[in-house]
């Protein structure tokens, strides 16, 4: 074994050097070279980004509760740290005891999202492991990957042993005990193909060598068949039945450097009640699952006491239709607002009671307001099942202006299946009413931040028979939607679907931020999540040119991903764009979510979008 040499002179010539340094308050101290299996945590973007991750935090902390086991984390460095990594060379390294890569038995990897796949590559790169899964001996680490990314693990195939299909927190306790056991037998690390024939027998595991994949003339896959009778020919996506176990890190780290949600986070639910079809997450999360309030409050109490945070935000897909919100959040001001503590709601959906609910958040501080309408249109609403009412609405954000909320932030897509101008006229208008609805109230408008994503048909969505629309046809759209609110008008008195607004004056202008996330980015992004293994060797092409933080927009090159479609001989429109036929055998089929193929068409049949 040996540690890393990094010295305080290395740590002085990098930007944010409290990245590498490890050691935070309620951080895991376990004696590396005294614990029996010894696992490294690797989250593939910057410190800021992965200590902001709530799976990684459980995880972490499940693992350090196993008295052998002593579990390190691992983030991928900033470019400059890269460098001198590679110069000196260091090494990627471990904040704990900061220990090499291959020092460990197992190396695990957040799978969070699709653009963070080369940065998997060169964390692996900068530790020393070889990037194929096939060129990994028994001498090194095993390599683990799970993650919301997982649902379709397979353009990562050729670079992991095994992924964790779905929850892990069962999974990973019963990894480390047949890993356990058969590092026994064998003296030291156990023989990796005997060791992964095991692990594959275990619900929700997935091991990629052992299953045989074909293709049509077509390019369309032909078959996925596994190598032998006594491998599943389909994964078990992983549940936690019962949430109110004791699974939340209440020692909960605080970081010496700001992160990107500097707060705790409690997670009151898992699944969402709403079927939303452009969401993923409901496939990923399903069924829905909702911890008891005296959990989380007494959750609450524990990590406050821990690390003096002043502010908690909840955490879930839909945390407004937690059966019990109004009275959770009562409970958690009620213990809390001596103290100055803050609840914040990731976005409120609104409902007849949502003015209590906000003048409760409002009693500490005003934590912002945030609503996601997707499509402003009843008829484009009502393609994607978006649970959406405009009069509570427009209530919700009325009581809100009342109690002295200034800001709002809304959540569009645009290229959702159906969409016509119209929908996209909609999104202008409905942003002006609501700035100009605080007219009413103080003769000032809102200041209104509009975020708006470009729709990509994910796997296990009742979408995922589309394409995504074309580039040229989105960046057409975003143009659009730019010159209808850049230094427009804001509607007439009336407003909008007739809604009164008053004291407003014709020619006032609406304070409306617009957002669009990049289209390029989504584009790839589309890709790398529908498609197959083949792209094993995209993903490790462009790595070879380069890219890293391809999350990253001022990192990210379309050019370095286009090039390399072109070399590998991929066409990214075969992946994205295509319609695809509804007998299609997917990539991604053969993982189980809970949510039947067959239930998935019938809802797309629904919305009534035909070839």
């Amino acid at each position: 074994m040996s540690t890393n040499n990094m010295t305080d002179d290395i740590l002085l010539q990098v930007n944010k050097p409290g990245r590498y340094i490890g050691g935070e308050w309620n951080a895991a101290r376990k004696d590396f070279d005294k614990s029996r299996i010894r696992i490294a945590l690797c989250f593939p973007d910057l410190y800021e980004i992965g200590m902001s991750n709530f799976g990684m935090r459980i995880i972490y902390g499940l693992l350090n509760s196993i008295p052998d086991v002593s579990c390190e984390r691992v983030f991928h460095p900033g470019l400059d740290m890269e460098s001198l990594m590679r110069s000196k060379p260091l090494g990627i390294f471990s904040l704990e005891s900061r220990r090499k890569l291959t020092d460990f038995d197992i190396v695990g990897l957040s799978l969070s999202y699709e653009l963070n796949y080369t940065n998997l590559l060169n964390i692996l790169d900068l530790g020393g492991i070889p990037l194929l899964s096939s060129m990994r001996g028994d001498d090194f680490p095993l390599v683990i990957a799970g993650g919301s990314s997982s649902l379709n693990p397979e353009p990562v195939a050729d670079f992991i042993d095994l992924f964790v299909i779905g929850e892990a927190e069962e999974a990973v306790r019963e990894i480390i005990d047949l890993y356990r056991k058969e590092k026994e037998k064998a003296g030291g690390r156990p023989s990796k193909r005997e060791l992964l024939h095991a692990l594959a027998q275990l619900e929700g595991v997935y091991v990629p060598s052992l299953y045989e994949v074909s293709y049509n003339t077509d390019g369309t896959l032909k078959s996925f068949l596994p190598k032998s009778g006594s491998i599943a020919k389909k994964i078990k996506k992983r549940v936690i039945r019962d949430i109110n176990q004791p699974l939340y890190p209440a020692s909960w780290m605080v970081p010496y450097i700001q992160i990107v949600h500097d707060r705790i986070i409690l997670e009151v639910m898992r699944g969402c009640p709403n079927r939303c079809r452009f969401c993923q997450a409901r496939s990923l999360y399903y069924p829905c699952r909702q911890k008891a309030p005296g959990e989380i409050i007494n959750l609450a109490k524990q990590a406050y006491a821990l690390t003096g945070y002043e502010d908690i935000s909840l955490l879930g897909l839909s945390v407004c239709d937690y059966h019990q919100i109004k009275e959770l959040v009562s409970g958690l001001i009620g213990v809390f607002e001596k103290d100055a503590v803050g609840i914040s709601l990731p976005s409120i959906k609104p409902r007849e009671n949502t003015k209590e609910l906000l003048a409760l958040i409002a009693k500490v501080k005003k934590t912002g307001l945030t609503l996601a309408p997707e499509a402003a249109t009843p008829r484009l609403r009502k393609i994607i099942n978006k649970d959406f009412n405009r009069e509570d609405f427009f209530n919700t954000i009325e009581q809100a202006y009342e109690l002295g909320y200034k800001h709002v932030k809304l959540y569009f897509m645009i290229g959702l299946p159906g969409e016509n101008s119209e929908d996209l006229d909609g999104i202008a208008e409905l942003s002006r009413e609501v700035s100009d609805l605080k007219i009413a109230i103080d003769k000032k408008c809102a200041e209104v931040n509009v975020s708006i994503a470009t729709f990509i048909p994910k796997p296990h969505t009742p979408f995922q028979w589309l394409g995504m629309e074309g580039l040229s046809a989105i960046e057409d759209k975003q143009d659009y939607l730019k010159q209808q609110l850049r230094g427009v008008a804001s509607a007439a008195a009336a407003g909008s679907g007739g809604r009164q607004i008053a004291g407003l004056k014709g020619g006032r202008r609406g304070k409306i931020k617009i957002n669009f996330h990049n289209s390029r980015m989504s584009f790839v992004e589309g890709v790398l999540s529908r498609g197959d293994r083949r792209l094993s060797r995209l993903i490790l092409d462009v790595w070879g040119q380069g890219a890293r933080f391809d999350a990253w927009e001022d990192h990210f090159s379309f050019e370095k991903w286009m090039q390399g479609f072109q070399r590998t001989g991929l066409n990214p429109d075969f992946y994205l764009t295509r319609m695809r036929p509804e007998q299609e055998l997917f990539p991604w089929d053969f993982i189980d979510s809970g949510i039947s193929k067959e239930e998935l068409r019938s809802e797309w049949k629904e919305a009534g979008i035909s070839y």
